[in-house]
């Protein structure tokens, strides 16, 4: 469903990402995971559009930058990006206008809800917190179903009922199909419910695991990533 296929992103002289090589299938979560600097946020910024690179990113057989690719991508930023003169509910009627959906407000009242935001409707998007503005765009990148989601991030600024949602949801969406690419350096917030880790370290993966390999060897992803992290080495 995602292939990012050897993508290279440099700025200048420095190397964000380096031959970057992985996919994402239809029904999968996959995690990236790594300190500070390691390169998820820029990879994440290429799959979704906002940076130039050297490669290849297919979104189900299309080029990223395509309007067949942008019409089953959703993304959810790691700082959310909402009009501050615009209310909660403008914003998802925004999205609808924007991707042409039909029958749309059903699924936008069943998001507020889940994510408390029904008494928030008519607050302007510069009035909200950072927590609230985080659910909205988590709303915002939902809407239109995409087929592919990119989250950078998701949890940061979450209230605990939200952060339950939320993982519920993408239990949810893995179940009907969607290919999710989730980048965080809090492991313990997807430890339950990924398929695939890719841990990177200055700009490229040192480890890719599965799982079920995971468990199999009985580790811990939290054990893998510090061993390299802290030197000992990509598997």
């Amino acid at each position: 469903m995602l292939k990012v296929n050897y993508v290279t992103k440099k700025y200048g002289k420095v190397m964000a990402n380096k031959d970057l090589n992985f996919e994402v299938a239809e029904g999968q979560i996959a995690i990236l995971l790594g300190p500070n600097g390691a390169g998820k946020s820029t990879i994440i910024k290429c799959i979704v559009g906002l940076l130039r690179f050297e490669g290849e990113i297919l979104i189900k057989g299309h080029q990223n930058k395509s309007l067949e690719a942008k019409k089953i991508l959703g993304y959810i930023p790691e700082m959310p990006c909402l009009y501050p003169l615009l209310t909660v509910e403008e914003h998802l009627e925004f999205i609808a206008k924007a991707y042409q959906l039909t029958n749309w407000e059903p699924y936008a009242e069943e998001l507020l809800k889940r994510f408390e935001l029904e008494d928030k409707r008519k607050k302007l998007g510069g009035e909200l917190s950072k927590g609230m503005q985080q659910k909205v765009s988590i709303c915002c990148g939902i809407l239109h179903k995409p087929k592919v989601i990119v989250f950078d991030e998701p949890l940061v600024g979450l209230d605990p009922h939200a952060i339950k949602e939320l993982k519920a949801l993408l239990k949810e969406l893995k179940a009907q199909g969607a290919a999710l690419l989730i980048s965080t350096h809090m492991i313990d917030s997807v430890e339950d419910y990924w398929d695939v880790a890719h841990i990177m370290q200055q700009g490229s993966f040192a480890a890719t695991k599965t799982k079920m390999a995971m468990d199999e060897e009985e580790q811990s992803l939290e054990n893998l990533f510090f061993s390299i992290i802290e030197g000992e080495g990509g598997y």
